[in-house]
């Protein structure tokens, strides 16, 4: 476990912060996930991003499954330290699992949602 001389403030999100990846090299806001206290450790230790689904209830580890890991090259808090920018390398060239490079491929035009981006991969293959 590392030390930090510093505490994030998990009390005011009921034990969760909101995380928000950045690709590293263009800038691109990837997605918006949360994590805990322990998936912030893992994150510290395995440089990996490692994230807690609301849905599951558990640890994810970004990219278990479908081998898009984000390797973390920089974190950023806050100024109120509730929550985290991680600037991070995409491994295989999408964080979305619905197999988009961001998770924000969507564009509000005429009142609608319109997909602006191309899929990197198809998660039926992906996610078996």
């Amino acid at each position: 476990m590392v030390t930090l001389d510093f505490e994030l403030d998990f009390k005011k999100g009921k034990g969760l912060i909101p995380a928000i990846a950045q690709d590293c090299n263009t800038g691109e806001v990837l997605m918006l996930a949360y994590m805990n206290q322990a998936s912030f450790n893992e994150t510290l230790a395995s440089g990996k991003a490692t994230y807690f689904s609301r849905s599951r209830q558990s640890l994810w580890k970004k990219g278990e499954t479908s081998g898009h890991v984000q390797q973390v090259k920089e974190i950023r808090v806050d100024c109120d330290h509730d929550t985290i920018l991680l600037k991070v390398e995409q491994v295989g060239g999408a964080a979305c699992h619905k197999g988009y490079k961001s998770c924000f491929f969507t564009r509000i035009e005429n009142n609608e949602l319109k997909i602006v981006e191309k899929r990197v991969f198809d998660p039926d293959t992906v996610y078996k």
